[in-house]
């Protein structure tokens, strides 16, 4: 299939919250090298947090991003909060109306995700942010919506283009957070953000293909 229910979003949103649950310790570590280490503790917080209060509800994919953005926005603090909160409701509220979503749907929601972020944060690709798994993840989407590729093979192309993304920011230097004050000791490791993007899009990318 080429379209993905928006009413079978739940399992997608729980195993996004596993990705994170088991990486916790890694995001903690990988933050740990050029920024304060939390990165893992408290996204892990709030995707735990989510899981909680909805684990015994039905909620479509659009309802269970907007809640879970909800939760990272105003609960788990530090500034990746207000980010992933605003990637996710924004995300959310441009799908909210449909009932299945296409690739170019997903392009559009995701874009909107992205959209919202750079109205708060000026990261662009280059600056060793989430940017730089986002981005080309998006482009990837719009690529394959426009090369009318079926919806599997467009979610491995997303994923593929979030892989080469995060990796992409080993040989940057840090540009925004608390890393930024390192300069050239910023390159030659991954950014935290972008890794934890990284793992999320794969989540919903592989969740939404056993849905199909």
């Amino acid at each position: 299939m080429s379209v993905f229910q928006n009413k079978d979003g739940k399992p997608v949103l729980l195993a996004m919250v596993k990705a994170i649950q088991d990486n916790k310790a890694y995001l903690g570590e990988v933050d740990g090298l050029i920024g304060d280490g939390d990165h893992g503790m408290n996204m892990n917080k709030g995707f735990s947090l989510f899981e909680k209060r909805f684990a015994d509800t039905d909620f479509t994919f659009t309802e269970g991003l907007d809640e879970l953005g909800n939760i990272l926005f105003a609960e788990i603090g530090g500034s990746m909060g207000p980010i992933y909160g605003t990637i996710f409701m924004d995300s959310a509220e441009a799908g909210e109306d449909l009932e299945e979503i296409d690739v170019q749907q997903l392009h559009d929601m995701l874009a909107a995700g992205l959209e919202g972020l750079q109205g708060i944060v000026e990261a662009q690709v280059g600056d060793k942010t989430l940017v730089d798994t986002l981005s080309p993840a998006v482009d990837a989407l719009k690529a394959a919506a426009d090369a009318g590729k079926p919806l599997p093979e467009a979610l491995e192309d997303m994923k593929a283009a979030a892989q080469a993304g995060k990796e992409s920011t080993k040989d940057m230097v840090a540009k925004y957070g608390r890393s930024s004050r390192l300069g050239e000791r910023s390159r030659g490791v991954l950014d935290a953000g972008a890794t934890s993007c990284c793992i999320i899009l794969t989540a919903m990318a592989d969740a939404i293909a056993a849905q199909l």
